[in-house]
């Protein structure tokens, strides 16, 4: 027999997390008949007074929204990590290790509409949501050792409030997820002397088969490795660090892309898309030289797998032996390129 990527049940490995994810495209075959999703379409109204992210309104912890015309930052109000907090006593058991955290949490509102996605945003206004980003890591990055910004989109996703916007939270320690894409791409260095992603994204640019948007500075794929259907990653074609490296003209054109991409995730079933995405840079702290080794890039995580109501659930295999995907990512690379760039809600109206 002669292996057929989309057909036969294979293994990727992927560099960044030293780890394995099964790959089964025959699985698309079989029949759904377990949960399915409510879809409302319906993105709300403009402004609601009992939003606690719209303007002029009153949050729980009692402070009041300015009117705000573009994006707006506050401290989260139910912060999950803590300026100032004790630490815990001291433990040399290696089975019972606890250790202090400090960090500090914030909400980003990108729009003050609420029935604006990044979607539907104009490039200038995603652009002045990039600048806040790095306003946001210069300020934060000088004080705390890693600096996550990331945005949940849809109550599939887990989020509560349907107003854009993102979170920002700045803590001591170095996560898992990038602890873990540190000592790779470290190790990679090491060995070839050239950052891992620079050579990936060489080498994705070769192949296309992964590509879904391009533009002089940006490249938007789906990467070898993808673990959620429809997973994406943002890379730039040149080395760059952190976000704050980035130039007005990589700006417009992460802006033009991240447009792009959310709008075809939209027009993929007619519906505005959930997912949960952030930004992995080097890490901040009081060591900003250094990480030679780290290339700045987006991750988008959504769930959606079959339709706008059936999503992929990390369950049984997934949580007990290793992570694994039906649809190829060379499948749902080509799927996402055919999709317009121009949003369904936009089209309809014309």
């Amino acid at each position: 027999m002669q292996f057929i990527a989309s057909e036969h049940p294979h293994k990727r490995y992927n560099p960044l997390k030293g780890e394995w994810v099964l790959v089964s495209p025959h699985r698309m075959k079989r029949p759904w008949d377990g949960q399915t999703e409510t879809v409302n379409n319906d993105m709300g109204p403009e402004f609601d007074p009992t939003n606690p992210l719209c303007p002029g309104v009153v949050r729980s912890s009692g402070e009041k929204n300015p009117f705000y015309t573009s994006t707006y930052v506050f401290k989260n109000d139910f912060p999950a990590l803590l300026e100032d907090t004790p630490l815990p006593p001291t433990s040399d058991d290696p089975l019972f290790r606890i250790e202090g955290v400090q960090g500090t949490c914030r909400v980003m509102c990108f729009h003050p509409k609420s029935n604006i996605t990044i979607a539907l945003m104009s490039v200038d206004e995603i652009k002045t949501v990039i600048k806040s980003w790095i306003e946001q890591l210069e300020e934060l990055g000088q004080k705390y050792t890693w600096v996550q910004i990331f945005e949940n989109k849809g109550t599939m996703m887990g989020c509560s409030n349907h107003h854009p916007h993102c979170q920002i939270w700045s803590c001591s320690f170095l996560p898992n997820e990038p602890r873990i894409k540190d000592i790779n791409q470290r190790d990679y260095y090491n060995k070839y002397g050239r950052p891992m992603l620079l050579d990936y994204v060489e080498r994705e640019l070769k192949a296309k088969v992964r590509v879904v948007v391009e533009n002089l500075s940006w490249v938007v794929l789906v990467p070898f490795w993808a673990i959620w259907p429809y997973e994406t990653m943002v890379l730039p074609k040149r080395w760059i660090k952190r976000m704050n490296d980035i130039t007005e003209e990589e700006k417009t054109d992460l802006a033009l892309v991240m447009k792009i991409i959310t709008t075809k995730y939209d027009n993929m079933f007619k519906t505005s898309f959930p997912y949960s995405m952030g930004w992995h840079g080097a890490p901040t702290g009081s060591n900003w030289d250094g990480y030679d080794h780290w290339v700045f890039h987006g991750i988008y995580l959504p769930p959606l797998l079959r339709s706008a109501t059936v999503k992929k659930f990390i369950s049984g295999f997934e949580l007990l032996a290793q992570c694994q995907r039906d649809l190829t990512p060379e499948q749902a690379a080509e799927r996402l390129r055919e999709q317009s760039e121009i949003h369904y809600l936009v089209s309809t109206k014309k």
